[in-house]
């Protein structure tokens, strides 16, 4: 496994990857990884010749009063499980190799990021798209590897690669979940154990939604109301949202119709931990 970071560098090594016909995978990541990048990984080692991986805590999508600073950073154990899954070439830049000095250019989407999480996090999906942009530039991936869990920045970069014809292809795999079935996620570390546990009423939130709308509930108001309920039971938490949405363009749903397919989607402070969760019913 080699591990760059430098972007000419990580350039000349895709450049012969290419020209002997290899197929390149690529899992960006901010590090801290857990299960669930570790499964996009081995996805991308059996359909791929070459796996690449990026760790780039990216400042451009943090808010001013976000956890940029104290995001988890973990080199040296993300190093050591990303051996166990056989990637290839792990890419580590600096800030000033991705954002040199006079970088201006920005990529923007539309309605899309004006919802959810981009309602509450103004500008960071331009964060998000700017910088995955880049890194599939630099990359030039065949196939690209999200988690459902980020439902909402895998349709916004889905819909970049379309828009922009893209020549690669967005490939988004399961939520892993705990034992407890809460998702998954780098910031699980902040919580404390009796956070922790409160955690796992969110997953039960999404069940009891799965469970009402395949009991023939179709009011909205109903299913959030109940998921609110079962949230606060566990712990009173400050609920960012709880949606019921359209998969594709994540617009609002008040009457699910018969066989309609929903996003039921949340993102909810456990302390000061922002934790978000989705289920497709």
């Amino acid at each position: 496994m080699q591990i760059i970071r430098n972007i000419s560098a990580l350039k000349k090594v895709i450049r012969r990857a290419k020209a002997k016909g290899e197929t390149v995978g690529f899992v960006p990541t901010m590090g801290a990884l857990h299960e669930g990048h570790l499964s996009l990984m081995r996805q991308s080692r059996k359909d791929n010749d070459l796996m690449v991986v990026s760790i780039f805590v990216n400042p451009m999508q943090f808010g001013p009063k976000e956890d940029y600073k104290k995001y988890p950073r973990t080199l040296a154990e993300d190093v050591r499980r990303m051996k166990t899954v056989g990637v290839d070439i792990v890419f580590v830049p600096d800030v000033g190799q991705i954002y040199p000095e006079g970088f201006q250019s920005c990529v923007n989407i539309g309605d899309l990021a004006d919802t959810l999480c981009g309602r509450s996090r103004p500008g960071h999906f331009k964060g998000v798209l700017t910088v995955v942009n880049k890194l599939f530039n630099i990359v030039e991936p065949d196939v690209a590897y999200f988690g459902q869990k980020d439902y909402q920045q895998a349709l916004i970069i889905g819909q970049m690669v379309h828009d922009l014809d893209m020549n690669l292809r967005i490939k988004v795999m399961p939520i892993v979940r705990e034992k407890d079935g809460l998702a998954m996620s780098s910031r699980n570390a902040y919580l404390s154990p009796n956070e922790r546990s409160r955690a796992a009423g969110l997953n039960r939130a999404l069940n009891e939604a799965k469970r009402l709308i395949r009991g023939g509930e179709t009011s909205a108001a109903r299913i959030t109301g109940a998921m609110k309920r079962i949230i606060n039971w566990y712990g009173k938490s400050k609920i960012d949202y709880i949606a019921v949405v359209e998969p594709e363009t994540l617009s609002d749903i008040k009457t699910i119709k018969t066989r309609q397919k929903v996003l039921v989607a949340l993102a909810v402070f456990i302390g000061r931990t922002r934790l978000i969760d989705n289920i497709l019913v």
